[in-house]
């Protein structure tokens, strides 16, 4: 609970608008219970959950996490920090459809966790491409909470 409200304090000292870090809370809490669901099902390595995050990636937004940071012109910041609300939120889906499927068939190690994987972003993906024909507008796109160019300090 301190954790959580740190983490808090620390977006709205960055100035992130107190919608988005409720929506970035919410998205850690899905992503905590995925990670737990995983342990439990065999995934064990921190690179196997890189894997399998892609693929919930790959399948959601039809871009690799690293992909999307490119769009975004990140480097070695974290993607979901600089998400905006839809991508946050299409995260969240392709996520917490991830944990279901994965608490309803209980597959077992990478292999079968990277097609449930590949099945919770699917879910996120359709969601993702219904909003995109309506608006008509892309969901991924360059906006982000990248803070403002500030001029560099030089040493003296």
């Amino acid at each position: 609970e301190l954790a959580t409200q740190r983490t808090r304090e620390l977006y709205k000292l960055k100035g992130y608008p107190d919608s988005w870090i409720e929506k970035r809370m919410r998205g850690i809490e899905i992503r905590e219970t995925l990670t737990d669901e995983w342990k439990k099902h065999g995934v064990q390595e921190q690179k196997e959950y890189e894997i399998l995050t892609a693929e919930i990636a790959q399948a959601a937004f039809g871009l690799t996490p690293n992909q999307h940071k490119k769009i975004k012109g990140l480097k070695r910041e974290n993607l979901r920090d600089h998400m905006n609300d839809l991508e946050l939120l299409f995260s969240m889906l392709g996520e917490a459809a991830t944990t279901e499927i994965t608490k309803t068939e209980h597959p077992t190690g990478l292999v079968e966790n990277k097609k449930v994987a590949k099945r919770g972003g699917g879910v996120a993906g359709l969601a993702r491409r219904t909003m995109e024909k309506e608006t008509g507008k892309k969901i991924v796109n360059t906006e982000n909470y990248l803070p403002a160019n500030r001029e560099k300090k030089k040493l003296r």
